[in-house]
């Protein structure tokens, strides 16, 4: 199987040093490390970009060389992690105008008056018509430990050494076009095609927050942090519905609040993890 992946991390925003992270680069590192030790990728085949370069024009430029090669036939296997924040936006496709876009937030993120500028934020329509690119028979991987929403902020992450991965639109006016809608499915991050073997990771459900938290001996996202310690503690290689119950469990026992999710198929819930 040819794989390709890239792995993204960002604790640091250009125009918003107050924004900052601490984990997220950690988990680009944590998450090229399994995928070379665990799921027989070469070091070549897994690119990271973290911080300063991991700016939506080069996010966006690398994902695009990875579903080209996969078009020409040279990759039958695409991961793709994203750790940063996470933020919304009115619905921009005006399929659904009582909803919220997901969107995610590179280091180049701006504003353009009051709400986000659309050359420096990537929202969920633009990776489904990105993806929707990629053959049938290739299976395509998407890892987010980002927040979906701010309405899962709770006490208990505030009062811990956690943060969540959210920020809020840039200004009231654009708050108050967000407050009122329903954030979308993360359901609706996968593709339309439905027969297409794509499997979607996110750290929290779409009304919860991702914790930015220090675990052990360093700062991790949480859910990036039990994936990669269950995988790499596993007698066995275990089904992604495996793997997604013991993370949850995992969080649970350790009081984070998020609830982890996976959106695919029922076959690709009950296959082995990385096939």
């Amino acid at each position: 199987m040819a794989k390709k992946a890239l792995c993204v991390g960002i604790n640091r925003f250009r125009h918003y040093p107050s924004a900052a992270l601490q984990g997220c680069v950690n988990d680009a590192k944590e998450m090229k490390s399994l995928l070379t030790g665990h799921f027989g990728f070469s070091r070549n085949s897994v690119a990271t970009l973290t911080d300063s370069k991991a700016t939506k024009a080069k996010i966006m430029a690398r994902l695009q060389a990875m579903v080209d090669g996969a078009v020409a036939g040279k990759y039958d296997y695409l991961v793709f992690s994203f750790s940063s924040h996470g933020t919304q936006v009115p619905d921009t496709g005006g399929d659904e105008p009582d909803m919220a876009d997901e969107a995610f937030c590179p280091y180049d993120l701006a504003q353009d008056g009051g709400k986000w500028h659309p050359d420096h934020i990537i929202t969920d329509d633009e990776l489904n018509a990105l993806f929707s690119s990629v053959p049938e028979h290739v299976t395509l991987e998407v890892f987010l430990d980002t927040c979906h929403s701010g309405t899962g902020i709770r006490a208990i992450d505030l009062l811990i050494d956690r943060k969540p991965r959210y920020l809020p639109p840039p200004s009231l006016e654009a708050f108050l076009q967000i407050e009122p809608l329903k954030p979308r499915s993360l359901a609706n991050l996968q593709l339309k095609k439905a027969t297409l073997r794509h499997v979607l990771w996110a750290g929290c459900r779409d009304d919860q927050t991702s914790a930015d938290a220090f675990i052990e001996d360093g700062w991790h996202g949480a859910f990036t942090y039990y994936l990669c310690r269950i995988i790499r503690s596993s007698a066995n290689r275990l089904t992604r519905q495996q793997l997604l119950g013991n993370i949850r469990e995992s969080l649970k026992s350790a009081r984070y609040t998020q609830i982890p999710q996976l959106e695919c198929d029922d076959a690709r819930k009950s296959a082995v993890i990385g096939t």
